[in-house]
């Protein structure tokens, strides 16, 4: 059963996609053609997609699966602790994931909270 994608999930997405330089324009156009699939269980914040092909074109010049952003996540003394990666799979945004660099498991609420401080 797939929802629609929530605030903090499109938001990060946004964020992440805006700094994409080839493909941004047509891979955030696929946003609000998205719809959340699942969440990761342990309590990371990967979330997996799904999104009618019909509706949006694909971006061009991707095929297979691809990391289409890679965005830092940094700590209150500057320092990356982690990182949020956006996959594509032909063209098609397809999940993403939110990586720590410790011991320390970050949600997508924190990589929101970090990326997009002016929605708190």
């Amino acid at each position: 059963m797939t929802k629609a994608l929530p605030t903090d999930v499109a938001h990060v997405l946004d964020t992440a996609l805006s700094m994409v330089v080839d493909s941004g324009l047509a891979l955030c156009l696929q946003i609000r053609h998205l719809r959340l699939l699942k969440r990761c269980a342990c309590g990371c914040g990967s979330t997996y997609f799904s999104l009618d092909a019909d509706s949006v074109s694909p971006a061009p010049a991707l095929a297979g699966t691809q990391v289409v952003a890679d965005v830092e996540l940094f700590g209150a003394d500057g320092e990356t602790i982690g990182e949020v990666l956006v996959f594509a799979e032909d063209g098609y945004l397809a999940w993403l994931e939110v990586c720590s660099w410790s011991e320390d498991t970050f949600t997508l609420n924190d990589a929101h909270r970090m990326l997009c401080p002016c929605d708190r």
